[in-house]
């Protein structure tokens, strides 16, 4: 029996467990329910001596839409206090993810936006399909890639992260190969078939050596980020998402209409 409505846990007798994303109906959009489920799946991975790696899927034709819009509306009618709350919550998925102690892998079809890209970064590799579409997309709406914004700087580099940052362009996997974001890419009718192999290849490593492998990646990199760095992302977005803009911004996305401050732009959107 599955005890989550958001998300499948399904554990190889091999050795590994895949975490499915399972909101296809609403493009895996993380809301509260989700945020809260992937914190207590990720308890148990980590609490989990015998899994060789955890393998992180999502049902349905994209990996994740970002933020679910009926959740971000509810939260901008929230004060700062019970904003910060849902970062918090948030943070700790992705902090919760990096720390797990066996290695990871995102596996990508479809659209990543916005927190999808911190749960993709928060993984040690990834494979995607080519015609993936991923996007930090936060600053269009008014808001900014807070709290995943430590690891997507990481993954992707402190130059390509201002770019896609404060761009909010969309890119596709071949990009995303080049940016280091996937370790690989193939037809989205592969990716099963690519899984397989990179199973096949983690499976012939030491359960023990990956573990320790993986702790002393982590020392190398300098660990986790700082507390200071985590709550200052926090505190970022909880006071954007109540600020005029953030508000003007949701709203005039739900309304499918340009926010104020593009009034009189002339610019193209060279988004498809």
């Amino acid at each position: 029996m599955n005890p989550f409505d958001t998300l499948e846990l399904i554990h190889d007798p091999r050795g590994f467990a895949t975490l499915w994303l399972n909101r296809p109906e609403k493009n895996n959009a993380f809301d509260g329910q989700m945020i809260a489920e992937l914190n207590t799946a990720l308890g148990q991975l980590a609490d989990d001596p015998s899994l060789r790696f955890v393998v992180l899927r999502a049902r349905g034709r994209h990996f994740s839409a970002g933020a679910d819009l009926g959740w971000m509306r509810a939260a901008a009618q929230l004060d700062y206090a019970a904003n910060l709350r849902d970062a918090e919550a948030l943070a700790e998925v992705m902090y919760r993810l990096h720390a797990l102690p066996m290695p990871t892998l995102a596996v990508v079809q479809g659209a990543a936006f916005g927190g999808a890209l911190g749960l993709i970064s928060c993984c040690d590799m990834a494979i995607g399909s080519r015609d993936a579409t991923l996007c930090l997309s936060e600053v269009r709406i008014g808001l900014a890639p807070a709290v995943i914004s430590p690891f997507v700087a990481r993954a992707i580099g402190a130059r390509a992260m201002r770019r896609y940052a404060l761009s909010a362009e969309r890119f596709d996997g071949e990009r995303a190969v080049q940016l280091g974001l996937f370790s690989e890419v193939c037809d989205a009718c592969e990716l099963d078939a690519q899984l397989a192999r990179w199973v096949d290849n983690l499976l012939l490593n030491s359960p023990q050596a990956l573990r320790a492998s993986k702790a002393l990646l982590n020392e190398v990199e300098g660990g986790a980020p700082s507390s200071e760095l985590r709550q200052a992302c926090q505190r970022c977005i909880a006071e954007l998402r109540v600020s005029a803009e953030g508000e003007e911004g949701l709203q005039a996305f739900l309304d499918k209409r340009p926010p104020a401050w593009q009034t009189g732009i002339t610019a193209q959107d060279p988004q498809p």
